[in-house]
């Protein structure tokens, strides 16, 4: 069976190569950031929140994005992403580096008003979370490029107007930590991605909008929304 373009994804790095890892599953940790927790009106978290989107939901981040019709407002929330090179079981903190392939960012597209309805009823956020091309994800730069994963800076610019700036180590809970705890509910896998958590600055995303992503000083990249 032919597998439709959209979802013809595959890891890639800086030079365009594809990297020789499976696509797999996107966890993603939500309020690991003080200023995105304040600015959405909700409680710091005693753990990291954690939540899946599937493999579908997966594209490259210099396509153009398309935003699902008749939903509500569609959310930027830029992370940084974390690309998984060996299994993560009940791993320790020390444990985990050696199992990151590298790094590189992603959009945590949010479909704002469907989230908002679905928390309000207890329900999960799949519908606003998960849906097909949630996941825009740029190249991955190797670990072995990355000086310390706990100060990495990124950027998002929307139509040349500073939108979002993170930096890991204004993280609530650190990429170690991230990695560690996740691994103690279940296993992270060779090509998975964990995407970190958003840094403030979420706002609706319309069409024809242009998207400037950054990315320490290891890239620059573009991309439209439809």
């Amino acid at each position: 069976m032919l597998v439709p373009s959209e979802f013809q994804y595959q890891h890639t790095d800086l030079s365009g190569q594809k990297i020789p890892l499976p696509v797999g599953k996107v966890v993603c940790v939500g309020r690991n950031y003080l200023m995105h927790i304040k600015e959405l009106n909700n409680e710091v978290p005693d753990a990291p929140l954690l939540f899946i989107k599937p493999s579908t939901s997966l594209l490259y981040l210099s396509n153009n994005i398309d935003i699902p019709e008749g939903q509500g407002e569609c959310h930027n929330e830029l992370e940084l992403a974390v690309l998984i090179a060996k299994p993560l079981k009940c791993a320790s903190q020390n444990q985990v580096v050696d199992a990151i392939w590298g790094y590189g960012l992603a959009l945590d597209l949010t479909l704002r008003d469907v989230q908002a309805q679905l928390k309000k009823q207890g329900h999960p956020w799949e519908r606003a979370k998960g849906f097909d091309g949630s996941c825009p994800v740029s190249p991955f730069v190797e670990k072995s490029a990355i000086d310390n994963h706990d100060k990495l800076n990124f950027e998002l610019k929307v139509n040349g107007q500073q939108r979002q700036v993170g930096n890991s180590g204004d993280m609530i809970f650190s990429i170690n930590a991230l990695l560690s705890e996740i691994s103690q509910t279940f296993t992270l896998l060779p090509g998975d991605i964990v995407l970190t958590g958003t840094p403030e600055g979420v706002a609706a995303l319309r069409q024809n909008d242009i998207l400037d992503i950054s990315f320490q000083h290891l890239f620059q990249l573009s991309t439209k929304v439809n």
